[in-house]
């Protein structure tokens, strides 16, 4: 049993399962945010009840996603500690950061909002909110400049007496151009998986016709979301492609199993081929489109698989340094594929909800409650792809995989770790799927609810800007701790 091969597929399953919540918490906060921005601006309960809903939602995906992230750093120091030596100093900088500024930053303000409904301010409370979203956003910078790092080493010499990297430039390792268009590619995704939230959840009140002042808002707030999210992975997925293609080349070349270095490249919308991939029976083409990813040209030329091949036995020396070619062909269209079939989605939904319309049709509201499951699909294939188009490499042209696994480890180890993380895993699942419908079913808090969870005056000049509005009474109630989740 080779511990290499369990200990990437360990590696594997619990980075995709951890990546589903990463993406839907930090859209969610995005948009809590701004709902109850709008409460604190208007007054008006709606928004109110909104924000307790969907905190509920966004509470029980952030645990989870907390919970699964933790494996995420044991794993390179049980099963990948040769990797963790050669790269640590420099890898663990930007994990460092944003363990220490981003997790602290949107975990300590998280507190805050869950239990500060009574004891602080409107305006303090809304700031909480947005605090924990910035902090979700610079936590997937860091853990992105990392990945990124892995994808296209800079900023480092390496020590041929310690045979380590060492940093010289942590800027050149947080700002390269693949980082930059990779984490707002996340950022993208994550809007859409936000936004994919509202619109789904709110398509399951509006089809059984509960609370429609509530959920009429929300499923059009997150219909423009999507809109947005779609075309913004679209464009940023696209400038991706171009960095790929210099830094990456063979990554490009896989993702369309291009064999041969070609002018005018093709882009194949579907392809049957031999099971390596090496040879295509048949496929449906559009011309150009590949090179035009890659080059910004439909006549550029992209390097095929066999010349990029070729010159990384000349540079490395002999090996074969192609990834699975099926995976990366097929990951990389499911991931495309997901991102403009929610493009249609947003388009479609507008259309059908315009001038305070709703859809009668029980199938459209499924449907759109079913595209919760489109950025979910997106993101896990676009994980994959990123991770399987970089093999043989850990650090690409510096370690590779098979170097990085943990000398001292068994294949039965990594075994058994992999059985337990994969069913503790599935029962996360249930709890999660559990609670999430659990609290869905009961649907936002009544208007009186709402309102008797929170301050209900605050001393004037108590919060950002200037005084805050006088409560709805003049009584200043003395409330026990608001348990509001």
């Amino acid at each position: 049993m080779d511990p290499l091969n369990v200990a990437r597929w360990q590696f594997g399953i619990t980075t995709v399962y951890h990546f589903l919540f990463v993406p839907i918490t930090i859209g969610m906060a995005f948009f809590i945010a701004i709902t109850e921005t709008a409460w604190v601006r208007t007054r008006k309960p709606v928004y109110l009840r909104a924000t307790k809903f969907w905190g509920k939602v966004f509470l029980i995906n952030f645990a989870i996603g907390v919970v699964t992230g933790i494996v995420q750093e044991f794993q390179f120091g049980m099963n990948w500690s040769s990797y963790s030596r050669f790269v640590g100093d420099v890898f663990g900088a930007p994990l460092a950061m944003e363990a220490l500024l981003a997790f602290f930053l949107e975990s300590t303000f998280l507190g805050l909002w869950i239990f500060g409904w009574d004891k602080l301010s409107p305006r303090l409370h809304c700031a909480a909110i947005w605090l924990v979203s910035i902090g979700t956003m610079l936590s997937a910078f860091f853990i992105m400049s990392a990945n990124s790092f892995m994808q296209h080493p800079v900023g480092i010499t390496v020590n041929p007496d310690r045979s380590r990297a060492e940093m010289n430039d942590i800027w050149a390792v947080l700002t390269q151009p693949l980082n930059m268009w990779a984490y707002s590619h996340v950022i993208a995704g994550a809007i859409l998986s936000g936004a994919a939230m509202f619109a789904g959840i709110s398509s399951y009140f509006l089809m059984k016709k509960r609370d429609v002042d509530v959920f009429r808002p929300a499923v059009r707030f997150g219909l423009v979301g999507m809109l947005i999210g779609s075309l913004a992975v679209i464009i940023t997925g696209d400038l991706l492609a171009k960095v790929m293609t210099d830094v990456q080349p063979m990554k490009m070349a896989a993702a369309e199993a291009l064999w041969d270095t070609t002018e005018g490249a093709s882009f194949s919308l579907f392809t049957i081929g031999t099971l390596d991939g090496t040879s295509e029976v048949f496929s449906i083409r559009v011309p150009g489109v590949l090179s035009f990813m890659a080059t910004e040209s439909f006549s550029g030329t992209v390097e095929g698989i066999n010349d990029v091949q070729a010159q990384f036995e000349q540079k490395y020396g002999p090996g074969d340094y192609r990834p699975n070619i099926p995976v990366t062909y097929w990951m990389f269209r499911l991931m495309m594929g997901a991102g403009f079939v929610m493009l249609l989605v947003s388009i479609v939904g507008l259309w059908l909800t315009r001038k305070g319309r709703l859809p009668k049709s029980r199938t459209v509201w499924l449907l759109a409650m079913f595209a919760i499951a489109g950025p979910v699909v997106g993101h896990s294939a676009g994980w994959i792809f990123t991770e399987m188009g970089r093999q043989p490499w850990t650090v690409v042209g510096l370690y590779r995989t098979e170097e990085s696994v943990s000398p001292s480890v068994t294949g039965g180890s990594v075994l058994t770790s992999l059985i337990i993380f994969t069913v503790l895993y599935g029962i996360l699942a249930v709890i999660e799927i559990g609670l999430v419908v659990k609290y869905v079913k009961i649907g936002p808090p009544s208007e009186a609810e709402a309102l008797a969870s929170i301050r209900r005056r605050t001393p004037r000049g108590g919060g950002f800007g200037g005084p805050d509005r006088p409560a709805d009474t003049d009584e200043e109630e003395e409330k026990p701790l608001a348990f509001a989740y």
